[in-house]
């Protein structure tokens, strides 16, 4: 079961070691400032959806950590590292973006060649095309 205290303890290190505010941090992870406030004071347990959004949006959080303090944080470079290229893939594979579509009329300027050109998109997700 979750010890909501210690949960808001936790929570409270993500924040003070980004820097953010509470405001600033609801804002990055898309939930109302008010939701935080709630949370941090006891108020309140953690929905699914919240612990989430935390993880999505700083890597460097372990859900176990989070969830019950077993574990490291911040998550060690090679364990963000596989951590983020897992979430690429499956954003990859939930938008139908193709790894490599068919260059129909390639760009050549002074002997350069195109590795890669991705597009970002404001909600997040891209698309990458490999000529």
């Amino acid at each position: 079961m979750l010890n909501v205290s210690d949960f808001s303890n936790r929570l409270q290190k993500v924040i003070q070691y980004y820097g953010e505010s509470s405001s600033s941090f609801a804002e990055k992870i898309g939930v109302q400032r008010s939701s935080i406030s709630h949370i941090l004071s006891g108020r309140n347990k953690p929905s699914l959806d919240f612990i989430m959004k935390v993880l999505h949006a700083y890597p460097d959080v372990e859900l176990y950590w989070l969830l019950n303090g077993k574990g490291d944080f911040p998550k060690t470079h090679s364990e963000v590292l596989q951590s983020t290229t897992s979430t690429l893939v499956d954003e990859r594979k939930e938008n139908n973006v193709e790894t490599n579509p068919e260059v129909k009329q390639p760009i050549n300027e002074s002997n350069s060649e195109i590795e890669k050109i991705v597009i970002f998109y404001k909600n997040g997700t891209f698309k990458s095309y490999k000529p």
